[in-house]
């Protein structure tokens, strides 16, 4: 695990009624019975409000003055899947360390959809919660603007690739760093050829970093990527099984194929059996995770396994121990690092 020395962004104080009614020209009881919606309201005076609220990043507090001295239990969980075991995993890690604090998860779904993060952020925040957990760091100008606004503790995790500032703790993997690492191996044990199946890379960021790093690595050290065959919808094993017959279909001579995670190269995997295709003999096939079910197959799937537990451990720690200005720095990035896998299929 390499942890990153660098300088936290302290949180801005959260806005108040009070700058939101000076913004708009208007009395801060008028601003609350426009956010709650309560009398009767001029409509150039509700247009008012309602636009100084936007611009200035406002999110209306749900809980009032109830928790003004003894502070929010509640802390914000935005991931991309229920679907996936991965994301699981990294809940159940969060959701323990927590618990031993006496807080209480609030847990949100965007189903790879920025646009939806931006709804469950502001949800969220209108309860003003300890922190928000978010998995990625790829977010909307939107979300950046709430989440800088409300000087909530946020911690993003799963990924540490990007140029965007960190909206304040980070705690993951370069997935960028596992696609090269894969394609290392794999050109090391003499495959040239390759191919590779995905779902849907345009949503879920890190399988595209991955792939990124993946074809830079193989194109430094010679290799080729043949082709590509992306299947829509999520990820799952019945995908990764059509998307490997699709590929040989259009591409049989290929040697390698590196898929988008472990769901879908337990597909191919299936694909292969089902075919006659000896791994790695004449197939080799790769995935990403280090998902159980790969590693209990006859042959033990290639891969990289990710600490998704110790991902979603260390995200509630940050939120439990943040200092406030006054006090130490602390690493803004933890990089977890990842496992290369050799396996019997490649």
């Amino acid at each position: 695990m390499t942890i990153r020395d660098e300088t936290v962004p302290t949180p801005a104080s959260p806005l108040r009624l009070a700058e939101v009614a000076a913004r708009a020209g208007v009395s801060e009881s008028t601003v609350s019975r426009v956010l709650r919606n309560i009398g009767p309201i001029a409509e150039t005076t509700r247009a008012a409000v309602l636009k100084a609220a936007e611009e200035l990043g406002y999110v209306p507090n749900r809980l009032a003055g109830a928790l003004a001295s003894t502070g929010s239990a509640l802390v914000g969980v935005v991931v991309p899947s229920l679907d996936n075991i991965v994301f699981a995993e990294v809940l159940r890690g969060v959701t323990e360390k927590l618990e031993e604090a006496g807080l209480q998860a609030v847990i949100g779904v965007t189903g790879y959809d920025l646009e939806r993060e931006e709804r469950i952020v502001s949800a969220l925040l209108a309860w003003r919660p300890r922190g928000i957990v978010i998995a990625g760091i790829d977010h909307t100008p939107r979300v950046r603007d709430l989440l800088a606004a409300n000087g909530t503790a946020v911690v993003e995790m799963m990924d540490i690739d990007g140029s965007e500032p960190a909206l304040g703790r980070r705690v993951g993997l370069s997935h960028g760093a596992a696609g090269a690492a894969m394609a290392a191996h794999l050109v090391a044990r003499g495959h040239r050829r390759f191919g590779y199946v995905g779902h849907d890379i345009s949503r879920d960021i890190r399988a595209r970093k991955r792939l990124d790093g993946f074809a830079a690595e193989l194109a430094r050290r010679g290799g080729d990527l043949v082709a590509r065959q992306m299947v829509p919808g999520p990820s799952s094993v019945s995908a990764g099984r059509a998307g490997l017959a699709a590929l040989l279909a259009a591409q049989p001579d290929l040697d390698a194929v590196y898929f988008s995670n472990d769901d879908m190269a337990v597909g191919g995997y299936f694909h292969c059996e089902a075919n006659g295709i000896r791994m790695p003999d004449d197939l080799a096939i790769a995935g990403f995770n280090g998902l159980d079910i790969g590693q209990e197959l006859p042959r033990r799937l290639t891969t990289v396994r990710s600490p998704r537990y110790r991902i979603g451990q260390l995200a509630a720690e940050q939120i439990l121990t943040r200092q406030d200005a006054a006090g130490p720095a602390s690493p803004a990035t933890i990089d977890v690092g990842f496992e290369l896998i050799a396996g019997e299929t490649a």
